[in-house]
């Protein structure tokens, strides 16, 4: 059962994020650079968050990686970076990740919102991608 979780997390990260079979968790840092100290850590991350928790069903990938976004401003987290370019690959629109994060002034406040659109326009940046910002003369 193990084994059939861990691949069932490795395709789902595969899904979410392009990734060859050469390279199947791409740019996600699952903790491979704690395989000195934590062995198991990312044995932990493919099999609960990716085989266990992303392939639940009830949202699409769109909507499961907006949420990780929206948690991710909240709590002010790096792993935002990673996520956006996630939200990229599986068909979310650079206004639609900007829109959320815009969204959650209210929640989050505005030094959360701040930090992530800096890392937000530095992906959209590095990707060559714009925002329409037309609709707000």
């Amino acid at each position: 059962m193990t084994d059939d979780l861990y691949q069932k997390g490795i395709s789902k990260i595969q899904e979410l994020t392009a990734s060859p079979d050469s390279n199947p968790t791409g740019e996600m840092d699952i903790g491979e650079k704690f395989k000195d100290i934590a062995p198991d850590l990312q044995k932990y991350i493919v099999e609960f968050a990716f085989g266990g928790i992303y392939s639940r069903p009830g949202l699409d990938n769109k909507q499961k990686v907006l949420t990780t976004i929206t948690a991710l401003v909240a709590q002010g987290k790096p792993q935002i970076a990673m996520h956006i370019k996630t939200g990229l690959t599986v068909g979310l629109t650079a206004e639609e990740i900007v829109g959320c994060i815009m969204h959650l002034i209210p929640y989050t406040g505005f030094p959360s919102v701040l930090n992530a659109l800096t890392v937000a326009k530095e992906i959209f940046e590095e990707q060559g991608l714009t925002v329409n910002t037309s609709n707000f003369d």
